[in-house]
């Protein structure tokens, strides 16, 4: 597999990261410097740590992750973006208070791990091909660290004109990347 192949597939990891980042950026007024790159480091992480796992758990526990991995990411994103559509009910245009947890610990390692499982997949699928798993892990964290950076950006950037309507479809987002995994899993 080439450098650019790997990138791609970063960059294709990234893009859950990414949309989640968005919902983050939706959720403060004006983000400080530690909550725009919190996202990126979290996700960062996450994101070159679960291939690595996955390339070395291929060769023991392979059949298990398949049958479980889409079902734990579907119910943690579906959590979440399910709270995100309650929370844009509940509140008035102009009145809300910005969410001081939306970049808690707890949150912030729920969405990172839900947002990589795909990553663990993909980390199997590194170890049948024999990809330098290193070079994986080193491409795919800066990577995914600069892309949910952006994401908290955009998100800010248009999250402070449509708040209700942007965290409803932040919270439909994380829904349906939820589903996307599921039936990626048992389908493709």
């Amino acid at each position: 597999m080439s450098l650019l192949e790997i990138v791609l597939i970063a960059v294709g990891l990234a893009m859950d990261a990414f949309a989640v980042s968005i919902t983050l950026g939706l959720s403060v007024k004006k983000p400080k410097l530690r909550e725009i790159l919190l996202p990126g480091v979290y996700f960062g992480f996450f994101q070159s740590l679960m291939p690595g796992i996955g390339y070395f758990a291929a060769f023991f526990f392979v059949n298990t992750l398949e049958e479980l991995d889409h079902w734990i990411a579907f119910a943690l994103l579906g959590c979440i973006g399910g709270k995100m559509i309650k929370d844009s009910f509940s509140k008035e245009e102009g009145t809300e208070e910005p969410d001081n947890n939306a970049f808690g610990f707890v949150k912030m390692l729920v969405l990172a791990v839900a947002t990589s499982i795909d990553a663990l997949a993909v980390g199997t699928t590194f170890a049948f091909f024999k990809v330098n798993i290193y070079t994986a892990i080193a491409i795919t964290g800066p990577v995914t660290f600069f892309i949910a950076i952006g994401g908290v950006i955009i998100g800010h950037i248009f999250g402070t004109r449509f708040k209700a309507t942007a965290e409803f479809t932040g919270g439909t987002v994380l829904i349906i990347i939820g589903i996307k995994t599921v039936i990626e899993h048992l389908f493709f």
